[in-house]
């Protein structure tokens, strides 16, 4: 099981994160970005996942900055209503959160980011941007389109769905011609296919995407 923490970021903001730990020594550390719902049972779900393989996993709660412990379901209401956060959101900000986090596992060894929608795109984000990640997996970063032109600093896996509605192909493809140096992966799957909490949870591709995620964080998260 996992337990509640406090972290602080540079500019001074406390916000909360959600953390677990294998039962051994640790591999290594996992920073868990969110979706726009919150580090909710999804999220936490990950973490255990990872703890479970061996790693220290952190999940921080980037809405913190203006709506606090938030998390939500995926009901249509509950999708409506997480999206009324997206104007607040701040990429510089959240960075300095995944920043507090990776600082708060680093002593369990290499850390990498790991993101799922909104974290996706921070997952990507934070391979660019932030210093000392040793590897980066983003699934179905809606906004990574936007940022692809920035040079990752450390090894950056992807996942996409072909049948995702708020991701067109043509963004994907841009991606590979831009990252010429990332793992792309598609599948044919919806938005949101790893969450088995959503209708468009797709079991054969998130089993997929998670055994590539597990071998490429083995591969890239070495002492």
């Amino acid at each position: 099981m996992g337990r509640q923490l406090s972290l602080t970021a540079s500019d001074g903001h406390s916000l909360g994160a959600y953390r677990t730990d294998p039962a051994g020594a640790p591999k290594g550390a996992v920073v868990v970005a969110q979706e726009i719902f919150g580090v909710n049972t999804h999220i936490r779900n990950v973490c255990e996942r990872l703890a479970a393989q061996g790693y220290v996993a952190v999940a921080p709660a980037l809405f913190d900055r203006f709506v606090r412990d938030f998390e939500s379901g995926y009901s249509p209401d509950d999708v409506a209503n997480a999206r009324k956060h997206l104007a607040h959101l701040n990429w510089d900000a959240m960075m300095r959160d995944v920043a507090a986090a990776q600082d708060a596992v680093k002593e369990s060894g290499p850390v990498g980011v790991i993101g799922f929608c909104m974290g996706g795109t921070v997952a990507f984000l934070s391979a660019t941007r932030l210093s000392g990640v040793s590897a980066a997996v983003a699934f179905y970063g809606g906004q990574i389109i936007r940022f692809a032109e920035e040079k990752s600093k450390c090894p950056v896996q992807m996942h996409f769905g072909e049948k995702d509605d708020h991701i067109p192909m043509r963004d994907v493809d841009a991606i590979r011609r831009k990252q010429p140096q990332a793992q792309v992966h598609t599948y044919p799957a919806g938005h949101g296919f790893y969450c088995d909490e959503r209708a468009s949870f797709h079991a054969p591709s998130a089993n997929e995407a998670w055994n590539r995620t597990l071998a490429f964080l083995s591969a890239n998260l070495k002492a």
